[in-house]
């Protein structure tokens, strides 16, 4: 019996390995089973077309993702819609303004310059401006009173010795 159980072991331990390995690959891999578009287009112009929309448009659903690293079904019929517009002979122009009337600025990750928009493009930059002001202003102020002459008069003086005196 003994001498069996010694037989079987790297049997055992084989398929224990086997096991083990299948569960990680199926684990691991698990990303790779998602759902994948494809789309037909009549030229290549068309497709690089598609492409570049899908990476400058942002998915509504995922907020920090494009369209084409989203797996959301709103990024989904986004690319069904683009798709569309695309074989339909619609410019970039035309398919960025339905998407813009229909999501706002939202679904762009470079927003139109608008007066709405301003503070978006220009704010970080006010900012630093406004930043930059008030350190030079506090420099300038710690300067000047570094440079005053803070002598004491007479007086002064006389109070100071005598608000010593009687701490002691």
């Amino acid at each position: 019996m003994k001498n069996l159980l010694l037989m079987s072991y790297p049997l055992v331990r084989t398929v224990m390995l086997v096991l083990v390995f299948s569960a990680g690959v199926l684990i691991f891999n698990s990303p790779a089973l998602g759902q994948v578009d494809t789309f037909e287009f009549d030229t290549t112009e068309q497709q690089e077309r598609f492409r570049q929309l899908s990476n400058e448009l942002r998915c509504p659903m995922c907020q920090n993702t494009n369209l084409s690293g989203s797996t959301g079904g709103v990024a989904e019929d986004l690319r069904r819609e683009v798709h569309r517009m695309i074989m339909e002979g619609m410019t970039n122009a035309e398919i960025e303004q339905f998407m813009f009337e229909r999501y706002g600025d939202f679904i762009f990750y470079r927003p139109r310059l608008r007066a709405e928009t301003l503070l978006l493009w220009f704010g970080p930059l006010i900012f630093l401006i406004i930043g930059g002001l008030v350190a030079y202003s506090i420099s300038r102020r710690a300067k000047s009173v570094d440079e005053t002459d803070s002598h004491l008069d007479s007086s002064q003086q006389e109070r100071l010795q005598e608000l010593l005196h009687k701490r002691s």
